[in-house]
């Protein structure tokens, strides 16, 4: 049973992998503390903030949002920590509320794994404050438990740390604030709901009385989609999008830099985004016949072009397939549950143990639990059918960065001048129907890298295949994600780099190798890992150092600054930990300033790291080279089956691509 607290209240928890939801109402910054005993902080390392969100046991969000999900688990904190005290904070020069007097009382639950809450707390009383100290996590006798704090402090964040006795606290709060304010400059809020317009289709087919009449809320960019197996400590949700937070559409950084010559700061806003409201969607066909659902339209979406309502759908048809399959879940575990309840209260009739009132009642049970689930699969194969119509039709309608390599649109494609809202990297689908599939789309640039699992531990599929068969296909994910990348960038606006330690990625490397379209030679051998990192990581070091200077002009005239992607086969072969620890820099730092992970690995093969490498993997989205039922939706938390791009058998489709990227470095003198 929740135990709704008050301020200054306590509960014991049973367990001790935990989630925190926090629920503002406006975004907010939350971060947490670990004090000892005395509930002293002793030291920056000890403080979860967006600039650094994860400790051992404890992971926090990285940017302000209205809703929060923290991670932790108390038997994996550093030692000598007694206390976790969550801290929530007003973003400062966001343009919103400066006191939390004037937004919604925030909530805050502690829940299960599950999701099943075991306290809650309403901050309320706040009025000047822009900081506050919700609740704690503490030690009590070998026991952990939960107490309501809710000290606010008018002074803000500062304030409020060093109330924790954090030195320097000013120095903190301001270094917080700024991540917080990268954040939010490189973030692009989720499509928007759909409206009346853009939902006539659902609405039309009379089944959506069986749905949740209002929508869940939408994931936390940038990380709609997750694999439970690779987030943190308790941590199963968000990215996205497909954010599938990689659903078909994560949210994710901002756009190129602009170069040296325009005299500003490098901007990585997204060059399509608008702060007005986009444009309606285009007029629904009419209905077929009277009665009947109106016809799918393809960019049946708000947005202010063509891509941006078919990215809009593809996100919509995502939520419509997790939420009617939710429900017909749902619907069936009822009728299951109720022929349950009739049973035991029918057998628990000393009168029904005798003759065949118990027979009688077991068939009555059953027959009502068979015409409940009925009744729900008929309502979900109208829902289905309907988006099958839908995906019909917008599937031949997909620009080529939207497409799988098996359209047509990718024979006539020609370079772009400039670069698309999102890039389709797989397919998503569920067991109700598995041909129903719906594009896996990520926003950019990319928000995080890319991790193709060559492992044959990552599913039943891969466990099946042969380890060099499995390897090499992976290999070719990569190579396929990569020229997908190069075909849907500019000329020149995008360079790829390739470790391959041994040299044993020749072969699915020769297209990339013979069409001319990367930056330099596979790097191999410890010399040529080092050099390549070392490359990036300066230019790392020296858009950083730009972006903060607000001084784009210093940056030396052979810099690069166009996007960056690093293709690492078979890692960690050939990676000593200098290595290691510059890759793992790369994988934190280099998305925010255009440098980004493909990498192509066995999570098992790197265990001899130890803990060092998780976050690593954790920063990544996972893929995989054959299907594997590894990412979560946000919503319902539904497995879906993540099915990757392939190239149609016998087809020049890669080749030619790779051709006219080629073509177009040259013709643009790149």
């Amino acid at each position: 049973m929740t135990a709704e607290l008050v301020r200054g209240q306590n509960h014991t928890l049973p367990q001790t992998r935990l989630e925190i939801r926090v629920s503002a109402g406006t975004p907010v910054v939350a971060g947490a503390t670990l004090g000892d005993e005395r509930g002293t902080v002793r030291g920056i390392e000890w403080i979860a903030h967006p600039g650094s969100p994860q400790l051992p046991g404890l992971e926090v969000s990285q940017q302000a949002a209205a809703d929060h999900r923290l991670a932790v688990d108390l038997e994996a904190l550093p030692a000598g920590a007694h206390r976790v005290t969550v801290l929530l904070a007003l973003p400062v020069g966001a343009g919103g509320p400066v006191r939390f007097g004037a937004v919604p009382a925030p909530f805050v639950a502690v829940t299960g794994l599950d999701g099943t809450e075991i306290a809650t707390f309403t901050l309320t009383d706040l009025d000047a404050e822009s900081a506050v100290s919700a609740l704690e996590l503490y030690r009590r006798q070998d026991a952990w438990k939960v107490r309501a704090v809710g000290q606010g402090y008018a002074g803000g964040l500062a304030e409020m740390l060093a109330d924790q006795g954090v030195t320097d606290p000013a120095a903190l709060a301001g270094s917080i604030q700024e991540a917080v304010t990268r954040g939010l400059a490189r973030s692009v809020a989720p499509p928007p709901p759909r409206t009346p317009e853009a939902d006539r289709v659902r609405h039309a087919t009379g089944s959506a009385d069986h749905r949740p009449t209002e929508p869940p809320p939408a994931p936390e960019p940038p990380e709609p989609l997750a694999d439970p197996a690779t987030t943190g400590p308790a941590h199963t949700t968000q990215p996205h999008t497909a954010q599938p937070h990689t659903a078909p559409g994560p949210a994710a950084a901002g756009a190129s830099a602009a170069g040296p010559s325009t005299g500003g700061p490098i901007n990585y806003a997204h060059p399509r985004r608008q702060h007005a409201a986009p444009p309606s969607p285009p007029p629904a066909a009419p209905p077929a016949q009277p009665g009947q659902p109106a016809q799918p339209v393809a960019g049946d979406a708000t947005g202010w072009s063509m891509d941006e309502r078919l990215y809009n759908q593809i996100w919509g048809m995502f939520e419509d397939l997790a939420r009617a399959v939710a429900a017909y879940r749902s619907a069936v575990d009822f009728a299951e549950s109720r022929m349950d309840q009739e049973l035991d209260r029918a057998l628990s009739d000393p009168r029904n143990r005798i003759g065949g009132a118990g027979d009688r009642a077991r068939e009555a049970a059953r027959v009502k639990r068979d015409e409940l689930a009925s009744r729900a699969r008929e309502a979900l194969d109208r829902d289905l059918a309907q988006l099958a119509a839908e995906a019909a039709v917008v599937e031949p309608a997909l620009p080529a960065a939207y497409a799988g390599w098996g359209n047509p649109v990718w024979h006539a494609h020609r370079i772009p001048m400039e670069i698309p809202m999102a890039l389709r990297i797989g397919d998503l689908h569920l067991p109700e129907r598995t041909d129903l599939r719906i594009p896996l789309l990520v926003r950019l640039p990319l928000e995080r890298g890319m991790w193709v699992d060559s492992g044959r531990t990552a599913s039943e599929a891969a466990a099946l295949m042969d380890t060099d068969r499995l390897r090499r296909l992976a290999m070719e994910t990569a190579v396929a994600h990569a020229a997908r990348l190069l075909a849907v960038y500019p000329p020149g606006e995008f360079a790829v780099h390739v470790i391959d330690p041994a040299g044993s990625a020749a072969g699915p490397l020769a297209p990339l190798v013979e069409a001319g379209v990367l930056a330099g030679p596979p790097a191999a051998g410890p010399g040529g890992v080092a050099s390549v990192l070392a490359h990036l990581t300066r230019r790392v070091d020296l858009v950083q150092m730009a972006v903060r200077a607000r001084a784009a002009d210093s940056l030396p005239p052979d810099l690069d600054t166009g996007e960056q992607l690093l293709v690492v086969n078979d890692f960690p072969h050939g990676f000593d930990d200098r290595a290691v620890t510059q890759l793992r820099y790369l994988a934190d730092e280099g998305p925010a300033v255009g440098v980004h992970l493909l990498m192509v690995a066995d999570r098992e093969e790197a265990s001899a790291y130890g803990p060092v490498l998780d976050p690593l993997w954790r920063s990544l989205l996972r893929i995989t080279p054959v299907a594997d039922s590894h990412l979560a939706d946000p919503w319902v938390g539904h497995a879906w089956t993540y099915e990757p791009l392939t190239i149609p058998p016998g087809s020049q489709v890669l080749e030619q691509v790779l051709t006219a990227v080629a073509a177009a470095r040259r013709a643009a003198g790149r």
